[in-house]
């Protein structure tokens, strides 16, 4: 698989790999996070995800402070990153603190830049859909920071198909680029994209961005994991949450892997990569070794004769493919 390609119908060069830093602040100390931004960005990965949001484990914001802080360090940094971030999540108690009207993404986007240290962010991501707010508001408010050489291009994050229609159709109206990338949970359990997300993105030459390539580690070799007592991230949240309906199946994929000598994790992101329509993979990681886990994922592609045994295991929603004919008889 290439390293890189465009970021859907855009020139923008981005690494099919992408840093996801959800895990800085709490789960990843800034040190830490430092060393895993230097090896990521020294092993050719160029994008930054990230969401104003992220650090709140500390608190909101955090997280953005300590890519700032990286960035600032290095006078060549900030040209060499595609960094990406996210407004739309609550940030505060007010009731205009979320959300996608005007006057929240501006207010948002100017924390981002001050936060960031930087005057720019490359992919500014609605973090998820507003139906309070008209399209009309939201593309007013972006076109004002595209203009205004604060924002270059325009994302979401968690939008249904329909929603990427409406978006896309309502900025083609006033004559703006619009959506040019979509960041959406899937992988081998979670399918429900290959219905209309994926289809609906190809349509409008919207990069996917992959994020929770691995069910928040129920397809990184849980069932091991949890027997050597090795567990961090496996042990809690959604894979901890859907293990117990999932278990005779993940034990039986943790079987055909290591049948076929190749690590779990490392199936779970090749076969996310190879899927039609996806650009590139958001990674989680909280070591060296997962960034290049990931890289080794990329470089090593899965055969079709494992993609037809990963989709027995796991088969496609309905009749597979995209709706509508995915349920009809």
């Amino acid at each position: 698989m290439t390293f890189y390609t465009q970021l859907g119908r855009t020139g923008l060069k981005v690494s099919r790999l992408a840093l996801g830093t959800v895990n800085f602040g709490g789960r990843v100390d800034e040190p830490e996070a430092n060393k895993l931004m230097d090896h990521a960005l020294e092993r050719g990965i160029n994008v930054v995800d990230t969401a104003n949001m992220y650090g709140w484990r500390v608190y909101k914001g955090h997280t953005e402070e300590v890519i700032g802080r990286w960035l600032a360090a290095s006078a060549s940094r900030r040209d060499e990153v595609v960094l990406a971030t996210k407004v739309g999540n609550e940030m505060g108690p007010g009731p205009n603190d979320e959300g996608l009207s005007a006057r929240h993404i501006i207010a948002a986007c100017e924390a981002s830049l001050r936060r960031l240290g930087t005057d720019w962010i490359d992919l500014y991501q609605m973090h998820r859909v507003d139906h309070t707010s008209s399209w009309d508001e939201v593309w007013q408010a972006m076109e004002q920071l595209v203009g205004q050489g604060k924002v270059r291009y325009v994302g979401s994050s968690n939008f249904a198909g329909w929603n990427l229609a409406a978006a896309q159709e309502s900025a083609r109206h006033r004559h703006l680029l619009g959506v040019v990338s979509e960041q959406c949970g899937y992988n081998l359990v979670t399918r429900f994209p290959e219905l209309e997300v994926l289809p609906a993105a190809q349509a409008y030459g919207i990069a996917v961005l992959v994020w929770s390539p691995l069910h928040g580690g129920l397809l990184g070799g849980v069932i091991r994991k949890l027997a050597e007592g090795t567990a961090v991230k496996s042990a809690q949240g959604r894979a901890a949450a859907t293990l117990d309906d999932w278990r005779d199946t993940i034990a039986e994929y943790e079987r055909y892997c290591h049948e076929i000598g190749r690590d779990p994790a490392q199936v779970g992101l090749s076969w996310v990569l190879s899927r039609p329509g996806v650009t590139g993979v958001v990674i989680g990681p909280r070591t060296e070794e997962h960034v290049d886990g990931a890289i080794q994922a990329l470089e090593t592609p899965v055969s079709e004769a494992e993609i037809a045994r990963l989709d027995a295991l796991f088969p496609p929603v309905g009749r597979g493919g995209s709706a509508p004919h995915a349920w009809i008889a």
